[in-house]
């Protein structure tokens, strides 16, 4: 099963490269986050004709999330206050289109646009603490169910010294500063792991360019989007990888796929042995 995580920066603007994308990895979810249009001008027929089910939550011209699933989305949910109805900030938060979770072959999908926080003596960054502290809340409420649960998407949070290009220069600041790192690994707690870096533990691995400076030219890049899994599904995990090479593309996104394999659902013994002996 390939689960993938992809800020788009626009579904309309990028739609062919979705579709292409689509048509030669063939993942069973793909995440969108950016997408950037109002619902009832999302291209979910053209991405239906992939053969795909298609459920998003937008907004015009800002934040947007969508899953494109081969497979039937069940219970899905919109916003923070999808696990929390009786929360005012969670409800508040809701004005914004950044959270969209389902069940997909049994899995607790949650794909997630975290706000960037603009800088750090800003509104936008007191907000993006508080949100994060909300969506900890969140999933507090969705563990009480036992699901098992995949959380991803772009956190705008690069995690360690070695998920930034030059952590000498930009640790401290914006995406990196010690209280969005807090926050976050609070909420992951010891349920959730980064299963990239099971696989991928050196530095030099990046989702995210900026457009500024000739980032991606000089390859001055940012790991800051994550799947994070709980710990039933990890040992499920095959392999992670970042499909740098969209990002090279023609009018591209600042963002690159990130796509998990996972070995779900997971055979029984007689499936197993089966599976041995052919």
């Amino acid at each position: 099963m390939l689960i993938a995580t992809w800020n788009v920066n626009s579904i309309r603007t990028r739609l062919t490269q979705v579709k292409d994308w689509l048509e030669e990895v063939k993942p069973d979810l793909l995440c969108l986050q950016e997408t950037k249009v109002d619902d009832p001008f999302f291209p979910k027929t053209a991405l239906e004709e992939n053969g795909y089910q298609v459920c998003f939550h937008g907004q015009k011209s800002y934040n947007g999330v969508a899953l494109i699933s081969r497979h039937p989305l069940k219970d899905i949910r919109f916003g923070l206050s999808g696990e929390l109805p009786n929360d005012s900030q969670a409800s508040f938060f809701g004005e914004q289109k950044r959270v969209i979770s389902a069940l997909v072959k049994d899995i607790r999908v949650v794909n997630l646009y975290v706000p960037n926080g603009s800088a750090l003596n800003s509104e936008k960054y007191t907000y993006k603490i508080e949100w994060l502290q909300c969506l900890n809340r969140y999933l507090n409420a969705q563990a009480k169910r036992n699901e098992p649960l995949c959380i991803l998407g772009d956190f705008n949070i690069a995690l360690e010294s070695r998920d930034i290009h030059n952590p000498e220069r930009l640790t401290g600041g914006i995406m990196a500063s010690e209280p969005e790192r807090k926050v976050l690994n609070s909420l992951l707690g010891e349920r959730l792991q980064d299963v990239f870096r099971i696989f991928e533990p050196e530095t030099n691995h990046w989702s995210w360019w900026d457009y500024r400076s000739g980032a991606w030219e000089r390859d001055k890049g940012w790991r800051i989007d994550h799947i994070y899994l709980c710990e039933e599904l990890l040992r499920y995990a095959k392999g992670c990888e970042i499909e740098k090479k969209i990002r090279g593309n023609a009018q591209p996104s600042d963002h690159a796929p990130v796509v998990l394999d996972l070995n779900w659902p997971p055979m029984d013994e007689e499936e197993e042995l089966d599976t041995f002996i052919q």
